[in-house]
């Protein structure tokens, strides 16, 4: 009865407030005075009723409120996001055997309502999860929150604030963001909308809200559903959600999607993707959570939208390695805010797959929200490779090659005095993940190598030769130059991996050097021994027979002997850090091989593989019927396929966490 009671108390707000636009702002009345009176009495009695106040009630909004300045707030709880995947099979790994709840993903701006004594006392947006800005004088402006509910404890309360997209359609036309441009999506005119000054001008943006999670009250509940479906009582429109009452599979999961995409759409609601949460409270606190997002929940993101452009040319770059990457540069488009104009295009097998000439329309996306890719070529018929490529080096002018290997195309320049494969060889030579020369940017690269003063790694230890010519640089001086020589300085006390990765030997990279840093005991002569005696690196974890050919090519090469056997006598091989027994002992991770695919926040690549070594573990570069375990991040890619296909455990950074006991 009493949901009854609240549900004719929501008719009628909105059925006063419609009359009282059509009588204020239209001049266009459609009841009488009479009617109107009678109206508003029967919403006046069923709010003492229910004791439900709504924050858009007739009853409750003569004038409209206006603050100078956005007072800031701490939130107690941090107001974390949540890592996305696009792959409903990382979804069935990710719940486990654990019991879920799917629900929509709205498409605003999330706000936390605070309830003391059955009153609203603040409402905040998230702002950057810490700290948020305090919006309560508009919450006259948003339907669907209660001013005042008939639960007198503490309760806070986190959801969405949005605009429908119809009401989107119908505003945009009139309304500017602050740069004086029309808004580009509902999401950005709902985040507008709630930080306004004037809850007037709020109320005209049409802005909903509708809750999604319980941060405090209502004790004893277990599970986040029991909590939520406690809500509509207090007067809230929940956010439509499913509740699991045993583990799904994967098309149970997919049927899910589907229907509360449909949900969305039959009500006109923005949504950008289903959330998947575990159900139990208990649980989900054992979960944890990074710098970033709450490890209990995952974020399904629905395909990228297509946008239109056009190709205007391709661009080629040499790199290190003396293949010439091509970039696609296109008429600009907005794609989620932001202006898109250029995007890579792989290698000549992309090009030759899409057909892609210069003129051609194509259909671009920003891929997992983030990198700007060309999908399609609408344009197909007219495709000429000759044309399409260039027949000489864009740097050097030398002759162009064609490389095949499986199956895939690439252009190359040889000339091993490119300019800028010399430069670009430099540039990975003191990278961070290198030698780590903190200082020396492609930019002064660029300039030490024009002047005649770089020819080798080895001369960078001898810059000291030519500090009076440095110092009087422009953009240098003496403390720069200092600087500049100590980070050269603290170079020569480096690990056998950084080494071995400044040697720029193909596909050895982090997870390769640490494979051969534990082979070899970190000793640089170990390592030339086993080259010298035809040492198999076949039988290493993820070396097959191209790295292995890599290793043997490199070392034949004189001039590489040279840089390596010169360099040796420069630097100094750190030993490795002996990991603590406490970080190895009692896992189920020793010995195994661990593969990560996709962004495990906070940590980097890098950081998650030394996590995993730490373990007693080997951190895989990729999977094989060796591999142990597969840590599915955010954006998963192949790797999660073939692990599945290979019957390798598939674990979710949450569970990768907890096992590991970290």
């Amino acid at each position: 009865m009493e949901q009854s009671k609240i549900a004719q108390q929501q008719e009628l707000n909105t059925l006063l407030n419609q009359y009282r636009h059509e009588y204020y702002n239209l001049n266009a009345p459609t009841v009488s005075d009479e009617v109107y009176d009678r109206l508003f009495d029967k919403l006046r009695e069923l709010e003492q009723a229910t004791g439900v106040q709504m924050a858009n009630s007739p009853t409750q909004t003569v004038g409209w409120p206006a603050v100078s300045k956005l007072e800031k707030t701490i939130h107690i709880v941090p107001l974390l996001s949540l890592d996305k995947t696009k792959s409903s099979a990382e979804l069935v790994s990710f719940m486990g055997s654990q019991l879920i709840m799917l629900m929509l993903k709205l498409d605003g701006l999330t706000v936390k309502l605070t309830y003391e004594g059955g009153v609203l006392v603040e409402a905040a947006t998230r702002g950057d999860g810490n700290e948020g800005e305090i919006i309560t004088h508009n919450v006259r402006g948003i339907t669907g929150i209660p001013t005042q509910i008939p639960y007198k404890s503490r309760l806070v309360v986190t959801g969405e604030a949005f605009i429908r997209p119809s009401d989107f359609e119908a505003l945009k036309a009139a309304l500017l963001d602050s740069t004086g441009k029309p808004y580009k999506n509902g999401r950005n005119l709902a985040a507008g909308s709630v930080r306004l000054l004037d809850a007037a001008d709020c109320r005209a943006r049409r802005v909903t809200f509708m809750p999604f999670n319980v941060l405090e009250g209502f004790p004893g509940k277990e599970r986040k559903s029991d909590k939520l479906y406690y809500l509509p009582s207090l007067g809230f429109d929940l956010c439509k959600f499913m509740v699991a009452n045993r583990p799904l599979k994967q098309e149970e999961i997919d049927d899910g999607i589907q229907r509360l995409k449909k949900f969305a759409e039959d009500n006109d609601i923005p949504i950008d993707g289903i959330v998947m949460t575990y159900n139990d409270i208990a649980y989900s606190k054992t979960c944890g959570r990074t710098g970033h997002h709450y490890k209990d929940g995952l974020a399904f993101k629905f395909e990228d939208d297509l946008f239109e452009t056009r190709l205007q040319q391709i661009e080629w770059t040499p790199s290190r390695t003396g293949e010439i990457a091509p970039v696609a540069v296109f008429d600009p488009v907005e794609i989620d805010g932001c202006t898109v104009s250029r995007a890579s295009l792989h290698n000549l097998s992309f090009i030759e797959g899409l057909e892609l000439m210069p003129g051609n329309r194509v259909l671009v996306s920003k891929r997992n929200m983030i990198i700007p890719h060309v999908e399609e070529n609408l344009d197909r018929g007219g495709f000429c490779m000759e044309q399409a490529i260039p027949n000489q080096c864009p740097c050097c002018g030398q002759p162009t090659r064609i490389h095949e290997n499986n199956d895939t195309k690439t252009l190359f320049c040889d000339n091993p005095a490119c300019e800028t494969r010399r430069l670009r060889k430099f540039v990975h030579f003191v990278s961070q993940k290198a030698m780590d020369i903190e200082g020396l940017s492609e930019a002064t690269l660029e300039r030490l190598i024009g002047r005649g003063w770089i020819h080798s790694p080895m001369d960078i230890y001898q810059l000291n030769e030519h500090q009076a010519d440095i110092v009087q640089m422009e953009g240098f001086g003496e403390k720069s130059w200092q600087r500049l020589w100590e980070a050269i300085q603290r170079s020569r006390e480096t690990t056998f991996e950084r080494y071995l990765i400044a040697m720029d030997i193909p596909m050895i990279g982090n997870t390769a050097s640490r494979t051969l840093a534990r082979q070899f005991h970190s000793s640089l002569e170990e390592f030339e021994e086993a080259v010298y005696s035809q040492y198999d690196f076949k039988q290493l974890p993820d070396f097959g027979e191209t790295l292995h050919q890599n290793i043997y090519q490199w070392f034949q090469e004189e001039q590489n002997w040279d840089i390596w056997l010169g360099l040796r006598e420069l630097v100094h091989i750190v030993p490795p850090a002996v990991p603590e027994t406490a970080a190895v002992k009692d896992n189920p991770f020793v010995g195994k091989i661990v593969v990560v695919t996709g962004k495990v926040e906070p940590y980097t690549r890098e950081e998650i593989n030394a996590k995993i070594e730490s373990l007693g573990a080997h951190a895989g570069s990729s999977v094989s019927s060796k591999t142990h375990y597969l840590v599915c991040g955010e954006n998963a890619g192949s790797k999660l396929e073939k692990a599945r296909s290979l019957g390798v455990t598939v674990l979710t950074p949450a569970q990768f966490f907890e096992m590991a006991g970290v």
